[in-house]
């Protein structure tokens, strides 16, 4: 199942985003007693990151509880953690430092490895021991927050680029050619099994981009927006009203 809904500035969706995070959790922590999450990088979603964070400064001990918490993330720049690229330090800055969250429920990309395959070998053997996993199984997060290029790129899932390609791992090292640079990323198997996929969108310059994901044509080669097609899970698209206005109003 699939929603767009639009919003009439950045704020507001930010906003948006910030609630759908904590009402998740609270209902994850509830039924399940933990609620995991893969935060998106990149500059869409730090408001959004910022938001959660006052909320809890603002109604401390509600309305989640962080000791049930445990962030993960949906792809990394290979960059020291302290690097002003590394979407670990943006969430870091905006979300985390501000949250009593237990330091072991934070699942960094490791970055300190100087060769980007051994980082994507030891975070796919960390989420492989964190959720269990057998062979031929992928964890099941109950939420992935991911953003939207102007190219269709999510997570470091970027066009013509071979971890797009990837079905037998979860976590992949990405050559990006037009960065000249590595990139650590989830796999489209792992996007597409998470129990809830909520993608934030803003700007002009992804308006026709978005449009052709949401509408179509589809022509091929599918563009990495185009392939998240979650199985039983769900799938949101958060955008302000510049990169979606064609659709609806506001939301």
């Amino acid at each position: 199942m699939s929603e767009l809904r639009v919003f009439p500035d950045r704020e507001a969706l930010s906003r948006a985003a910030a609630e759908t995070f904590l009402g998740l959790g609270a209902d994850a922590t509830r039924d399940f007693g933990v609620f995991t999450v893969a935060l998106a990088g990149g500059t869409t979603p730090q408001r959004a990151y910022e938001i959660i964070a006052q909320t809890w400064r603002d109604v401390p001990g509600g309305p989640l509880d962080w000791n049930r918490v445990h962030l993960f993330w949906g792809d990394e720049r290979h960059v020291p953690p302290d690097h002003p690229d590394s979407n670990y330090r943006t969430a870091n800055d905006a979300l985390i430092r501000h949250v009593p969250i237990p330091p072991r429920n934070v699942h960094p990309i490791p970055t300190e490895f100087s060769d980007a395959r051994k980082t994507a070998d030891y975070y796919e053997a960390e989420l492989r021991g964190f959720f269990q996993l057998g062979v031929g199984e992928l964890p099941h997060f109950d939420l992935i927050l991911l953003g939207m290029g102007a190219d269709g790129h999510v997570a470091s899932l970027f066009p013509e680029t071979e971890a797009l390609e990837v079905e037998d791992r979860l976590v992949a090292a990405n050559w990006v050619e037009k960065l000249e640079a590595w990139r650590i990323t989830l796999t489209m198997p792992v996007l597409n099994f998470a129990a809830r996929l909520v993608v934030m969108v803003g700007g002009s310059e992804k308006r026709e981009i978005l449009r052709r994901v949401i509408e179509g044509p589809h022509p091929p080669p599918l563009l990495p927006a185009e392939r998240i097609q979650p199985g039983s899970g769900t799938l949101l698209w958060l955008a302000d009203k510049e990169a979606a206005g064609w659709r609806v109003k506001s939301g």
